[in-house]
């Protein structure tokens, strides 16, 4: 497979309410070294996928009032690869104008849409698990999640309800979601956990930008 088609996005436009006062919008937590492990989260993320994709295949996508936050975090990112949004729309616009920007570069692109802010510490298998996503999405068109086995009820957090179950999951396979469940409150989040059938929806997404394409112009054209 051609790795120069492998791609990342790191998603970095947030405003980082939920950590106030240490967050704030106009250093939020993705520009901060909030875990004190010497590095802020975007570079952090930004040295992990070093190791995944070429350097010219990351791009940050943010609002345009961070610019000189992540060109002074990041100094050897393109100027290309920086997409700017005049404001902040949350998730879907950012991956919009970065499906659309790739598609432009590259019509055989696939990529992994990153948020800027995660702390991962087995940064091995991580790096294998998007190893084995790309793998997938280049031999089939579909739009895949990364899943996280919940270990507590959590009302922070997405689930993904998958079909199969608390047996499927155990498989370490992909898994078709049956549904999604978007924060909810602490009662239902018990259920939820306590079913085995939900996983914690961790906002990684990995697909071909033409398949993405594909289903935004269909589910979403407005945006």
């Amino acid at each position: 497979m051609n790795n120069n088609n492998r791609y990342c996005i790191i998603m970095a436009g947030g405003t980082g309410s939920r950590l106030w006062p240490v967050s704030r919008a106009a250093k939020p937590k993705q520009f901060l070294d909030v875990a004190e492990t010497g590095k802020t989260f975007i570079r952090q993320t930004y040295d992990w996928f070093l190791k995944i994709v070429p350097q010219e295949n990351i791009l940050v996508v943010t609002a345009n009032k961070y610019r000189d936050l992540v060109k002074e975090q990041i100094p050897e990112l393109a100027e290309g690869n920086l997409l700017l949004e005049p404001y902040s729309r949350n998730t879907a616009p950012a991956l919009v104008y970065a499906t659309y920007t790739l598609l432009q570069r590259n019509p055989d692109a696939y990529f992994v849409a990153m948020p800027s802010d995660y702390i991962i510490e087995n940064e091995e298998m991580f790096a294998h698990t998007i190893y084995n996503a790309f793998e997938y999405v280049e031999k089939n068109d579909v739009l895949l999640t990364f899943g996280v086995v919940p270990t507590r009820p959590e009302t922070n957090f997405g689930y993904a309800q998958v079909v199969g179950g608390r047996n499927a999951i155990q498989s370490n396979t992909p898994l078709k979601v049956k549904t999604f469940t978007e924060k909810p409150d602490m009662d239902l989040a018990r259920i939820l956990v306590n079913s085995g059938e939900f996983l914690w929806n961790a906002g990684i997404f990995v697909w071909k930008a033409a398949t993405v394409r594909e289903e935004l112009e269909k589910h979403l054209p407005q945006v």
